[in-house]
């Protein structure tokens, strides 16, 4: 008798871009463990709950709700991020040996894809090393795919390659050609030229979805103030971009 774990991709937030494989494993799952940010991302484990709510067929799951560390602010980056998921999988290995049963199934759902811009996977990984599971992946609607199909456009141009970055890389290392920027709270494309063009969007798939796209000198002052007004309506706010340089 093994533990069983599924890291399950839910989307980027929209419950249609849950995928038929993920709802055949949600309807396989005992125990759903989410991490509690807090009050102000309270939401996000509603949005969970809902996904369960509208496609599991029957009753008898259960949520655990596992406190999130705090990750250290300023000084080394690297070690910060290192030591919180190190604190993270520590919660994890205890919550998975207390909370499911020797032969039990228990769930991770990842916003987006469990592998793109996500800890859950490296994570996990600790977590094995400690506790005595499997675990499978099942693939999600990325924050990717969400933003180009609601902008209508392609990810690319025509035989170019697309950067994956973040706002602390594009800020280090500046734009050439096309950049998707994730986790970037300081706005960073505003370093780019005013020619660069952007499409950006934050809670895509949701009902809260903002979207705007031009060049960065003609709209990126309005995003930057658009982002700010939501994040402190909602107290957190997950945004993407693609930025291409002006021709």
């Amino acid at each position: 008798m093994t533990r069983h774990i599924h890291v399950i991709g839910v989307g980027a937030g929209d419950p249609d871009y849950v995928t038929v494989q993920a709802i055949n494993a949600l309807n396989n799952t005992q125990v759903f463990f989410a991490m509690d940010k807090g009050e102000a991302k309270s939401d996000l484990v509603a949005l969970r709950q809902h996904i369960c709510a509208r496609f599991i067929r029957e009753p008898g799951y259960r949520f655990v709700e596992l406190a999130d560390p705090q990750r250290s602010a300023g000084g080394d980056y690297r070690k910060a991020v290192s030591d919180w998921h190190a604190a993270r999988a520590r919660i994890w290995a205890r919550a998975i040996t207390e909370e499911l049963g020797p032969d039990g199934v228990g769930a991770f759902l990842a916003w987006g894809d469990p592998s793109l811009y996500d800890s859950t996977l490296r994570i996990l990984e600790a977590v094995a090393g400690e506790v005595d599971f499997t675990y499978d992946v099942i693939p999600g609607i990325t924050a990717i795919q969400a933003l180009t199909a609601r902008h209508r456009i392609p990810l690319n141009d025509i035989g170019a390659p697309v950067l994956i970055t973040t706002g602390r890389q594009l800020r280090a290392g500046g734009l050439s050609g096309a950049a998707v920027v994730m986790l970037d709270a300081d706005c960073s494309f505003q370093a780019c030229p005013p020619e660069t063009r952007i499409w950006w969007g934050a809670y895509l798939g949701t009902a809260d979805e903002l979207l705007m796209a031009g060049t960065v000198g003609a709209v990126g002052a309005d995003i930057a103030a658009k982002r700010a007004q939501a994040r402190a309506r909602h107290g957190w706010i997950m945004d993407t971009y693609l930025l291409r340089q002006g021709d």
